[in-house]
């Protein structure tokens, strides 16, 4: 019983060593805001990307045969454009975030100061490739019919793309899409590597101050896991209303 009572006693003193004095828990509080700004807009930035990508994708994939049989210059221009969307698609998926994050910190940004853009710029822009590929799946799983009926309406491509396509396939893609929020949120966790407070980098330097791994470590794993948490339940609340809504 003494053993156990030393041993909270301890506990308690690590606790305010940790975070009351000087206030550390704030540098968790500032570090976490950062990730989640960080998480935002970089998903926003993600999804624009993604989405021109995929329309580019798939929509050389659905009329390379017609495109290739007419010609023109409307098909060289859709053949480059997919060209280069594989590549950046093919680079980005092949190369860790991390070193694209350095890259964009200490070559393609360096002359920039505001360290949550450059984060932002380089997390959005490495999302981007997996949106686009999921995206692409999804304009992939609608019907051709689809399209049909959108000309019939007198749209274009573009308009049936826009009003039509796009719209099925976010819902179609809408769970694997929302995995990549959260894959998102977790990847945030190295900004840290170029000096940015997120909220590893904060239990990192309490750790430092104190000379305590346990309880800061702790503490950002468990701010990660009740995020993580919190966004399963109201992403799995939204897929519900969405499968209700098809009905």
């Amino acid at each position: 019983m003494e053993a156990l009572y030393v041993w909270f006693a301890e506990l308690k003193d690590t606790f305010i060593r940790c975070f009351i004095e000087d206030d550390r828990w704030l540098w968790l509080a500032e570090g976490f805001g950062k990730s989640l700004l960080i998480t935002a807009f970089s998903i926003i930035l993600g999804l624009v990307l993604g989405i021109i990508l995929a329309a580019v994708r798939s929509s050389y994939d659905k009329n390379e045969e017609s495109l290739k049989l007419k010609g023109g210059i409307g098909y060289v221009f859709l053949k480059f454009f997919n060209g280069l969307s594989k590549i950046y698609i093919t680079v980005i998926r092949g190369v860790p975030v991390v070193v694209q994050l350095m890259l964009w910190y200490f070559v393609f940004l360096k002359t920039q100061s505001n360290d949550v853009l450059i984060a932002v710029v380089a997390f959005g822009c490495n999302s981007a490739a997996y949106v686009a590929e999921i995206f692409r799946g999804g304009i992939m799983s609608v019907d051709n019919g689809q399209f049909e009926a959108g000309r019939s309406l007198g749209f274009n491509y573009v308009q049936t793309m826009i009003h039509i396509i796009i719209p099925q396939a976010v819902k179609s893609s809408l769970p694997t899409l929302l995995n990549e929020v959260i894959a998102l949120l977790k990847e945030t966790s190295v900004a840290g590597y170029v000096g940015i407070m997120d909220l590893t980098k904060a239990g990192d330097r309490i750790r430092g101050i104190t000379f305590e791994a346990f309880m800061p470590l702790l503490a950002v794993a468990a701010i990660y896991l009740v995020t993580v948490i919190v966004l399963t339940k109201i992403f799995t609340s939204i897929e519900r209303r969405l499968r209700r809504s098809e009905r």
